[in-house]
């Protein structure tokens, strides 16, 4: 029994049918990216699996427990965080608020010095506000607030995004360093290079569909196969 198990689920918006039998696994310490080209259907797979969004069929279990059809609170006090591509901080709060909001339900929160340690930016910008912060601190934070929770599996929408080539290098060394503690991720990204630099496998979606999955090593091998798929 895998960790996280996502067994032919089919996704809508509205009338639009988005995921057809989509099927997936997670070992527990395991990193897998979710690749594919914009509108292949990544962010909904990852907002389904958190609940976000309610399968019209399929089934997802989380430790062998059926998450499906249950609210995004429910399933986040089993273990799971999203982290959005809007990153959703609170900018009226400061950094340090933000994590103890987050950690409030918490069963097990991580202590700030343990955040800190992780993200000594974010220390350095402990009393300052949210909104103020640069899109690489407010990342961080996002991660950050996923982490206090003390998550089983953290859920990674387009993480590096946007940010300038330095301060995505700073987040991949953070996202290695969690992979290496032995936290399981699921990450969507559009950066290929950086997925693939720390993740243990990879499942290619095409128009909602899995489209193929395997290594890194082995998808790196068929060229044909990233340039058909992920335009690289």
């Amino acid at each position: 029994m895998s960790l996280l198990e996502v067994d032919s689920v089919n996704s809508f918006y509205g009338d639009s049918h988005i995921l057809f039998d989509v099927s997936l696994h997670v070992e527990e310490h395991e990193v897998v990216a979710l690749l594919g080209r914009n509108g292949a259907g990544k962010t909904t797979t990852l907002r389904t699996i958190m609940g976000v969004i309610a399968p019209a069929s399929g089934s997802i279990r989380l430790d062998g427990k059926p998450i499906h059809g249950r609210p995004p609170y429910e399933i986040a006090h089993l273990g799971m965080q999203l982290v959005p591509e809007e990153r959703a901080i609170f900018g009226g709060l400061t950094v340090e608020e933000n994590l103890r909001l987050a950690a409030l339900t918490a069963t097990n929160a991580w202590t700030l010095d343990r955040i800190y340690a992780a993200f000594p930016r974010l220390a350095e910008r402990r009393r300052s506000g949210g909104r103020t912060l640069s899109g690489g601190e407010q990342q961080m934070l996002a991660i950050a607030r996923a982490l206090v929770r003390d998550a089983r599996v953290i859920l990674l929408d387009e993480p590096f995004e946007g940010l300038a080539p330095l301060i995505v290098r700073d987040l991949v060394r953070v996202s290695r360093e969690l992979a290496q503690q032995g936290r399981t991720i699921v990450v969507v990204e559009q950066n290929v290079a950086a997925a693939l630099s720390f993740a243990d496998r990879v499942y290619v979606l095409n128009n909602g569909h899995v489209a193929w999955t395997g290594t890194p090593a082995e998808l790196h091998a068929d060229p044909a196969l990233m340039k058909t798929h992920l335009g690289v």
